[in-house]
């Protein structure tokens, strides 16, 4: 899935014409080229970057990502970062405490922090979006377990239920996965109870 998913990637990046992968992603502060640099890297360094990159961070992960995301973004163009991507497209290196699980969260939802704001459709299958949702519902790491305390999710497209709450959300899998790993993108296209909790939640 983590492979398909990586050349399916690049396939979309091939289409963006220049103006579009220097326009603003849904990642605060970061273009379309940092994001791709960004997804680049994580086949490509070692233990060893990563210890280096936090102590010259101060322990500050999200400012060490975005750092290397965006000196990588410097040193290599479109074209160079899209081979990259496909060169990689199988590997399951992954970075300090992180899964394959999490490599396909990370291209699945990147993918959409890029199209969206451009207005384009990428379509991930659904019964990739729903391993990777119920690993970000299961993780520590992305907040699902405390944004979605209250609610029972239920995806529209695709045979899939989860949560433990009361309060319903329905919508696509890929905006319920979105929701899941905080991205505000994609919450108005979900419906029921639960989405004015879930709103405030992600907005906090």
């Amino acid at each position: 899935m983590l492979r398909a998913e990586r050349l399916g990637l690049c396939d979309r990046l091939e289409e963006l014409d220049a103006a579009e992968w220097s326009s603003a992603s849904a990642c605060t502060g970061w273009s379309v080229h940092e994001v791709v640099a960004h997804l680049t890297l994580a086949t490509r360094q070692s233990k060893l970057d990563f210890v280096r990159g936090m102590l010259r961070h101060r322990g500050d992960f999200d400012r060490m990502t975005a750092a290397q995301a965006v000196a990588h973004a410097q040193e290599y163009g479109p074209a160079e970062l899209i081979e990259q991507l496909r060169e990689s497209a199988a590997s399951t290196r992954t970075g300090m405490g992180s899964s394959a699980r999490d490599s396909l969260i990370d291209v699945i939802v990147h993918g959409q922090d890029i199209a969206r704001p451009l207005g384009v459709r990428w379509v991930t299958p659904p019964e990739r979006v729903v391993v990777a949702l119920d690993h970000a519902l299961a993780s520590r790491w992305y907040g699902a377990k405390k944004r979605f305390a209250r609610a029972a999710l239920e995806a529209t497209d695709v045979d899939w239920t989860g949560g433990h709450g009361t309060l319903t959300i329905r919508g696509a899998a890929i905006d319920l996965l979105l929701a899941a790993t905080g991205r505000t993108i994609g919450v108005d296209r979900l419906s029921g109870a639960g989405t004015v909790a879930l709103q405030a939640a992600v907005n906090a």
